[in-house]
């Protein structure tokens, strides 16, 4: 009845001491899972994500430079991470587990990974903290082996997904919806085929009046095979990088829509845990829980129906 979740040891990697990137979330997201009871039977382990699924979105001399451990210096600054062997390691893991998660979906109706999300990696080079586009990758993926036809990304990042709309451009069948605030990262937006911007400090009502109005249509004019749902959770109104101002109680209703949206028309799920930044670490990984308790609740409401 719970759905599956993808998770790889290689998801947390380590960083030089005082990084601002929040690299210790993964780890403990996967030891909340467990004490929450959300990973009864263990997690499932994703392998590496080989260059040939990685070409499928991304140029082949950024792959070959990726994992080459060879990416040149000013694209590393975009990165913002230092790309050394582990992070690789831990970019190839997060697109591995992505791309399980989504296969799982497809199979079970909902799945997750306790990582992803990493959706500024554009196909010519990483940026944002973000080296592969794992959700861009799985989605190239399942349209090139058949298994689907029409993708809905479902982008709630507060940062505009300015990387999975380069990576999945010119195909209307891979159909990108950004929900973001307008006035954040990236400066310079590449657009999405719907991209949502927000003004800055909307609180829950505002925000969930704008998700209740614009994804139902939505899903009833496309009609995908699949839905990804980025659920970061930066748009909370402690985040350092967000500048919304969602409280747990709206990410959790924002989360649970999504997936009963999803679930209400037997459209297949893969959440993957998007952005979120602060200092308190634990209360962070308490909040990425949130989507996978969102999960659990549909698919616990749907077995009841």
């Amino acid at each position: 009845m719970i759905p599956p979740i993808a998770f790889h040891p290689a998801y947390e990697s380590s960083l030089p001491v005082g990084h601002r990137f929040p690299m210790r979330k993964y780890g403990l997201l996967a030891e909340t899972l467990v004490a929450k009871g959300l990973a009864p039977l263990g997690f499932v382990t994703p392998e590496l994500a080989a260059a040939e699924i990685l070409i499928n979105a991304h140029a082949p001399d950024y792959v070959a430079a990726v994992l080459g451990v060879a990416v040149p210096r000013e694209i590393e600054r975009a990165i913002g991470l230092p790309v050394d062997a582990a992070l690789v390691r831990r970019s190839r893991a997060s697109v591995g587990g992505t791309l399980l998660a989504a296969r799982l979906a497809l199979a079970e109706g909902l799945a997750g990974s306790a990582a992803g999300g990493s959706h500024h990696a554009r196909r010519l080079q990483g940026a944002g903290f973000c080296v592969l586009n794992d959700v861009a990758v799985a989605a190239r993926t399942l349209q090139k082996e058949g298994a689907v036809r029409r993708i809905l990304v479902v982008d709630c990042d507060v940062h505009q997904g300015d990387g999975t709309a380069d990576c999945l451009a010119c195909d209307p069948d891979l159909f990108t919806l950004s929900i973001h605030c307008e006035n954040n990262y990236p400066a310079q937006k590449i657009a999405g085929d719907l991209d949502i911007g927000l003004p800055d400090r909307l609180d829950d009502v505002g925000y969930l009046e704008v998700l209740h109005a614009r994804l139902p249509p939505l899903l009833d004019a496309l009609v995908p095979d699949l839905i990804f749902y980025n659920a970061g959770v930066d748009p909370h109104r402690d985040d350092r990088l967000g500048r919304l101002c969602l409280s747990d109680a709206g990410l959790f209703a924002r989360d649970r829509f999504v997936v009963a949206q999803a679930r209400a028309r037997l459209i297949p799920l893969v959440a993957v845990i998007g952005g979120g930044y602060t200092h308190d670490v634990d209360a962070l990984a308490l909040r990425h829980a949130l989507v996978f308790e969102a999960l659990a609740a549909e698919a616990a409401s749907s077995a009841t129906r």
